[in-house]
């Protein structure tokens, strides 16, 4: 098997979810008692959340391209970015290492082109979804997206930031993504993008009116499919 490297902390909640998935998957491809190799470097959130002018993810940028070379000289063979918003300086994060990061948005996009979906929802924080870095790359697959929605951004911001990376989960913010995917469902749709690896404490993403493509497990899935060679 591959070694994988993790950038996490990203939240570390988040992280904590692509190490099961990754584990789970490895473990039931090889049996036994085999589980997957990685080099996690969890970073301090705090330092990098929240950014929003350019200085802000330039240091971010720093954060990450520091973690990133010190995976790679552990042995890392790839890496993930456990974060959704911080695939922002992915490029500047992969012009620092030799080694490939495997693109969020690339796999999920991937995925939807193989599934025939043609037209979907992003929802995510406030850079994922108005931002072009993310909604770009998925286009680039083949997917059309609806317009960006910024009170519904605002409030995701506020449930991801205020509450979720907090390890606070509420009924509140559970009733109000389930109102606001099924208001979505009534829109010319096929599927949704759930581009916050946070989400999916507050969504159930089998239990909705249109498929939900989490990102966290396809991307978590994606590098233990790396790491088994497939």
């Amino acid at each position: 098997m591959r070694k994988l490297g993790l950038i996490g902390g990203l939240s570390w909640i988040s992280t904590a979810r692509y190490y099961e998935i990754i584990n789970r998957t490895v473990h039931r491809a090889k049996g036994g008692q085999h589980s997957a190799p990685l080099l996690i470097e969890s970073l301090d959130f705090a330092q990098v959340a929240g950014s929003v002018t350019q200085d802000d993810w330039d240091s971010a940028a720093e954060h990450l391209t520091g973690a990133a070379r010190r995976l790679a000289q552990a042995g890392a063979e790839s890496l993930l970015i456990c974060a959704n918003s911080m695939h922002r300086i992915y490029e500047q994060v992969q012009e620092a290492v030799s080694i490939p990061i495997i693109h969020i948005a690339d796999v999920v996009g991937a995925r939807m082109a193989s599934d025939n979906i043609e037209k979907a929802a992003l929802i995510g924080t406030r850079n994922v979804m108005m931002e072009k870095f993310y909604r770009q790359r998925l286009v680039s697959h083949g997917v059309s997206l609806l317009p960006p929605d910024m009170e519904l951004a605002e409030r995701i911001n506020h449930i991801v930031y205020d509450e979720l990376t907090l390890g606070k989960v509420s009924r509140e913010s559970e009733r109000f993504m389930k109102s606001e995917l099924t208001d979505i469902a009534k829109e010319d749709v096929q599927a949704v993008v759930l581009a916050c690896t946070e989400l999916e404490l507050v969504v159930d993403v089998k239990a909705n009116v249109l498929p939900i493509y989490d990102c966290t497990s396809i991307h978590a899935k994606a590098g233990a499919a790396f790491i088994l060679g497939e």
